[in-house]
């Protein structure tokens, strides 16, 4: 939910910069999500580099080598997420980073079943940890608005 609400919030951020502005490019709403999509991806991103042993307990048991596992979903994070920005690279940037939303789907639900506090401190109520699985979807949409729609 707090990758939710920083999309929505860097979101609306820029369109009021475009609208206070009247710049054309801000005033965009695709671009305005590309942009929240690519700052909120580098920065997740760059957090599991920083501090990968902070989100090793997510990953289910079944998985191998953690910590390996959180490092490359951060460099794959930062990477597509950059790779939002380009129109060459757009295209393969959004589906790489549905495929990863996809692939990550394991460690939420095991946040989920096992009723683990998600990560940066946010509440570990079966309420929350449950709703976070509905915003996968959201964040795939919203992949698919701002860079293929």
């Amino acid at each position: 939910m707090a990758f939710f609400f920083g999309l929505l919030s860097i979101g609306a951020l820029l369109y009021g910069i475009g609208w206070f502005t009247q710049t054309p490019y801000l005033l965009d709403l695709h671009q305005d999500a590309l942009l929240a999509a690519t700052t909120m991806f580098v920065l997740i991103g760059v957090s599991h580099l920083r501090k990968p042993e902070q989100l090793t307990y997510m990953v289910p048991k079944f998985m191998p080598n953690a910590r390996l596992l959180v490092l490359l979903s951060g460099v794959a994070e930062i990477g597509l997420g950059i790779g939002l920005l380009f129109l060459v690279t757009r295209f393969w940037a959004a589906w790489g980073l549905i495929l990863l939303l996809i692939a990550i789907f394991p460690a939420n639900i095991n946040v989920a079943v096992n009723n683990l506090p998600p990560p940066g401190g946010l509440p570990a109520k079966p309420w929350y940890v449950w709703s976070r699985l509905l915003f996968q979807p959201v964040y795939i949409l919203w992949i698919w608005y701002a860079a293929l729609g």
